[in-house]
């Protein structure tokens, strides 16, 4: 992956400020390359980089990393070849059956993912899955609510990294279960909307395993001259394609061997 940069620091901020607007008052804005063409991602993450240390400067307070776009369904719903990372903040977590507001997002959607935390940090390159394994306190089923701040859904992957991986909120539930106790290839994953039976998947649809999702995110990490560390709570990509949802949607998503998170939504 290319992490050279094309962007003066003078560009970062202005995009920073422009992906911060549309994250914190729910507008969408156009593609970043429609601006700049030859942005790299490289410069997305410059840009998120930026995004971060903003938050945090405002108080949130960072809980973990999420890799995205890591399913080949995600790949090609979204036109790219390479998985990318995000950071999670307290500010973005939701309990377990609470209500979630759809009025501050922008194209909310939702999708099924396992999640790790971690009892060791972890430093890349060159990190292996079983890096990962051994490195996990507990995995957990969660449900990400993604939203795209990009008007009409035009986007790419460096548009998509500077807007940290479009991630909006998530909900951890379920069971925490130990990594030697379930065979987390071939995890079955059902999402019910209203009800409804809407998609369905199997953890293996992530990178053929969960872990290897992490392994990649940590040695993405790696480039950007970061780690991941002990007590992060990581979300390793979509199993299932992302499902739109609206005021009144309520959803549950099933685990095998993990337990089912659910959500509703609100205006």
């Amino acid at each position: 992956m290319s992490m050279n940069l094309t962007l003066s620091r003078e560009d970062v901020v202005r995009l920073c400020e422009r992906i911060e607007g549309a994250q914190t008052r729910a507008y969408a804005i156009p593609k970043l390359t429609d601006e700049y063409p030859e942005m790299t991602i490289g410069d997305g993450y410059a840009v998120q980089l930026a995004l971060r240390q903003r938050f945090l400067a405002a108080g949130h307070r960072q809980v973990g990393w999420k890799a995205g776009l890591t399913s080949k369904a995600k790949m090609i719903q979204m036109g790219v070849s390479v998985p990318s990372i995000g950071f999670l903040t307290d500010r973005m977590a939701r309990p377990e059956s609470s209500a979630i507001k759809t009025s501050d997002l922008v194209h909310p959607r939702v999708e099924c993912e396992v999640a790790f935390v971690m009892k060791k940090t972890l430093k890349g390159p060159n990190c292996t899955r079983q890096d990962v394994l051994d490195a996990t306190d507990y995995v957990l089923p969660a449900v990400e609510i993604i939203d795209s701040r990009f008007s009409g859904f035009k986007f790419d992957l460096a548009s998509v990294v500077a807007d940290n991986g479009s991630s909006a909120r998530f909900v951890g539930g379920g069971r925490a279960r130990y990594v030697e106790d379930i065979d987390l290839r071939t995890l079955g994953v059902v999402m019910e909307k209203n009800g409804e039976i809407v998609t369905m998947g199997a953890s293996a649809a992530v990178l053929g395993h969960p872990a290897e999702a992490i392994a990649m995110l940590v040695n993405i990490l790696a480039e950007l001259g970061e780690e991941l560390p002990a007590g992060s709570f990581v979300m390793s990509g979509g199993i299932t394609e992302a499902v739109a949802v609206k005021p009144g949607d309520s959803i549950v998503a099933r685990f095998q061997e993990l337990g089912s998170v659910s959500m509703r939504f609100i205006e």
